[in-house]
């Protein structure tokens, strides 16, 4: 008896490796999924299809900002609506603060490889000493009495405490005022930031992550409360967006949705292309020509507007903005539903952009949709940027420019029709 206890009492310490040898460690391309996957209910069943009882939340924005193009920083109100519709009280919201992760004491360069080389650039050097002074900052947590609301923030995650709990079925409208220094994304990288050209003076904004968002919170984690480090990509609650943009009178603005006051913001020849554009299925129409747009560079105008824009069921918003920007569009018929493809992108970025942008959203608009399902927005944008591609709902930034001269190599062409294809079609 004494010797089976001893050899059941190795075995098991064998196997959970106390004798100096590593417990087995799975991870491999076939491994089974079984044990990874969260247990079937009646909000999730066992195929992964939703259950009987499943739920999301929901949240809605207004959002109201100003880009300030001389200081280069956003300035923002925003007004949220939670909709609890789990079943579950809640004591607390959790939102992101992604903009955090450039901030002074953001825990992203602890896990940031650098490789230092024999001689090392004035540029990569900025990059590895950053003193850039990132981050949001958060002025005002209002709730809808325009009360003072509890939070804590840790850094790119901040909690709101409620003196009441929000009980399944109920919703709460609150407000959130913060600004920002916009990061310079030729310098310290990132999806999101300026460029700016000095030949001309001028800037170009694609801007992402750029107002405080709520967090997830579902049946298998709860609040989705991890810290963002830079590169990570979070789901987000579906919801829909009414969001006015005050940018310097000259620029143009292209975003999430569809734009809602276009005869306050266009000229009228502008209107007159963007209405030609949505008839226009063969060929994009050019609304901002590159002569245009080289005049706006050169002759700055000080004053404002606005530009209004709606998504509706919609899990993020993002937009891009600039002088600089030639803008064409042309219509994407998609079995009888139309979607408007468009391109925005500076001088620097033709005849590259004219030539293939557009036409390779519309093509990847139909591909995708005959091989899975209809594409289902009014909208979907690709804006030019020098580094690297990333996707937003109905909006996306894409690389690949000419040389200065204009010429292009045929590798150059296929990667940015390539990253158009890649972002569009996720």
């Amino acid at each position: 008896m004494r010797k089976r206890v001893f050899f059941l009492s190795s075995l098991m310490m064998a196997i959970l490796g106390v004798w100096g040898q590593t417990p087995i460690q799975w991870g491999q391309k076939f491994e089974q999924l079984g044990t990874s996957l969260p247990t079937p209910n009646t909000y999730r069943t066992a195929s992964g299809a939703p259950g009987k009882d499943y739920w999301q939340q929901r949240a809605d924005y207004k959002i109201e900002l100003t880009l300030d193009d001389v200081k280069q920083e956003i300035e923002g109100t925003e007004t949220i609506t939670y909709f609890n519709q789990s079943p579950d009280p809640l004591d607390y919201l959790w939102l992101q603060l992604d903009q955090n992760f450039r901030a002074q004491d953001s825990e992203t360069p602890l896990v940031t490889e650098y490789f230092m080389k024999d001689s090392v650039s004035s540029k990569e050097l900025f990059t590895i000493q950053n003193n850039f002074d990132g981050g949001f900052r958060i002025d005002k947590v209002l709730d809808d009495a325009g009360q003072p609301l509890a939070y804590f923030i840790n850094k790119t995650m901040m909690r709101i405490n409620l003196e009441q709990p929000l009980l399944p079925g109920a919703q709460m409208t609150f407000q959130v005022d913060w600004h920002y220094k916009i990061n310079d994304r030729m310098s310290l990288g990132g999806r999101s930031g300026y460029e700016y050209f000095p030949k001309d003076d001028n800037y170009s904004y694609t801007i992402a992550q750029f107002y405080p968002r709520m967090a997830v919170y579902d049946d298998v984690e709860g609040w989705q409360n991890k810290q963002f480090l830079g590169r990570g990509e979070f789901a987000l609650s579906f919801g829909n967006f009414e969001v006015a943009m005050t940018v310097p009178e000259d620029f143009i603005v292209g975003a999430t949705g569809t734009l809602q006051n276009p005869k306050d913001v266009l000229t009228s020849k502008e209107q007159l292309r963007f209405e030609k554009a949505k008839q226009s299925f063969e060929d994009p129409v050019i609304i901002v020509t590159q002569e245009e747009a080289i005049q706006k560079e050169a002759h700055k105008k000080r004053g404002k507007a606005t530009w209004s824009f709606k998504a509706d069921s919609v899990r993020d918003f993002a937009f891009a903005a600039s002088r600089k920007y030639i803008w064409d569009a042309m219509a994407v018929d998609l079995n009888g539903k139309k979607s408007l493809a468009m391109s925005y992108y500076p001088k620097e970025g033709n005849p590259l952009w004219e030539s293939h942008s557009t036409r390779a959203v519309r093509q990847t608009l139909i591909t995708y949709s005959r091989h899975t399902i209809d594409y289902p927005y009014p909208v979907a944008i690709s804006v030019h940027a020098a580094s690297v591609g990333m996707e937003y709902p109905m909006i996306c930034f894409n690389f690949g420019r000419p040389e200065a001269d204009g010429t292009y190599t045929d590798e150059t062409k296929w990667r940015m029709i390539s990253v158009i294809i890649h972002e569009v079609g996720t």
